[in-house]
């Protein structure tokens, strides 16, 4: 029989960000394992999306056949809980979860409770639930999606060569990457690297400053404020072949993100040997701090005094820092990759529905 799944996809799958890289990914190995993958774009607006995107959804979903498994990236899925129960009896819908809609930074408490609902019910309605990291499964159990229906399927990485690093030309170079948005903690960082402008380094963020105009807004007000727009540079979305150089020159690659369940910034640093300053938060603690390596220094999530002391100690301190970059370098090669996690879901699809 043919081994055939549907991908549904909010917006255009070529969208940089962790959570489109993850579906990228995933439909390519499948492909490359004898999936046949369709997949259909569905209107941007989710995770709000407008009647005419819901409209939209439910014709693609009623034009599926019948036994067809549907995998569906849960910044669309969790919106769309009507059109799910419509169709849960007849079709294999499986929501692929990065994050919950409904814990997104800087929503106020009626989206939240909208997309808690709406997420408990798409996704209590669904045959089974993909999650990205083993951070979901709490999240998910409260929502009232039991364990054995909840399958964990992390990212991977690509291996890179070692950073080059900078070279100490115009000082140490912190990097991150990550859309300019209220949950990647890029506020925290600007705070924590205002009092030490006595120091030798510059930051690059790179990420998108249109996904959320507001807070690229906000932060660069915000740099022009604590005297930091000489030194911090917002360089936009990067293509591959731009974030590869930067990493290349990279010393530290710097992750305030405020909550994450997977960071992929944190193992594409990793997979180049760069150490990591970052958030204790979802799997970033089992990238960063691997058995006998420590290929970083983690702290709680927007205390900007803790991340302030850990970039002071990496700046300060050439010893900590080569010290963190051989723990990255062990790290290195420790690393799952995107084949490792193609093989699971292909496995995972196999073994829950045999061959599609």
């Amino acid at each position: 029989m043919l081994r055939a799944v549907v991908f549904l996809i909010p917006g255009r799958l070529e969208t940089r960000t962790g959570g489109y890289e993850y579906d990228r990914r995933m439909i390519r190995g499948l492909r490359d394992r004898g999936w046949s993958v369709e997949v259909c774009e569905l209107d941007d607006s989710f995770p709000s999306p407008t009647p005419q995107a819901l409209k939209q959804a439910e014709q693609v979903l009623a034009g599926i056949a019948d036994g067809t498994i549907v995998l569906i990236d849960g910044l669309a899925g969790g919106a769309m809980a009507d059109e799910i129960e419509r169709h849960a009896s007849r079709l294999s819908i499986v929501p692929v979860v990065h994050s919950l809609l409904a814990a997104e930074i800087g929503i106020d408490c009626t989206t939240a409770t909208r997309f808690e609902a709406s997420e408990r019910r798409a996704l209590t309605a669904a045959a089974l639930v993909v999650a990205v990291g083993n951070g979901l499964l709490a999240p998910l159990a409260r929502l009232g999606v039991v364990a054995h229906r909840i399958a964990i399927v992390p990212p991977g990485t690509d291996r890179a060569p070692l950073a080059r690093g900078s070279k100490g030309g115009d000082g140490l170079h912190l990097v991150t990457v990550a859309t300019l948005n209220p949950g990647k903690g890029h506020d925290v960082l600007f705070h924590a690297l205002s009092t030490m402008t006595d120091r030798r380094w510059r930051l690059t963020c790179a990420g998108s400053a249109s996904r959320h105009a507001e807070t690229a807004v906000r932060l660069r007000s915000m740099l022009q404020a604590l005297s930091l727009a000489d030194r911090v540079t917002l360089a936009g979305e990067l293509d591959a072949a731009a974030i590869d150089a930067l990493y290349d020159s990279a010393d530290v690659a710097v992750l305030p993100t405020l909550s994450e369940t997977h960071s992929l910034a944190a193992a594409e640093a990793l997979a180049r040997g760069i150490p990591v300053v970052g958030s204790s938060t979802g799997a970033i603690p089992d990238l960063v701090e691997r058995g006998d390596a420590q290929a970083g220094l983690l702290v709680p999530p927007g205390d900007v005094d803790a991340l302030r002391t850990a970039l002071t100690q990496v700046i300060d301190d050439p010893c900590c820092r080569a010290r963190l970059a051989d723990g990255a370098r062990i790290v290195r090669e420790r690393l799952r990759t995107w084949d490792d996690a193609a093989r699971d879901m292909d496995s995972l699809m196999v073994g829950c529905f045999g061959s599609g």
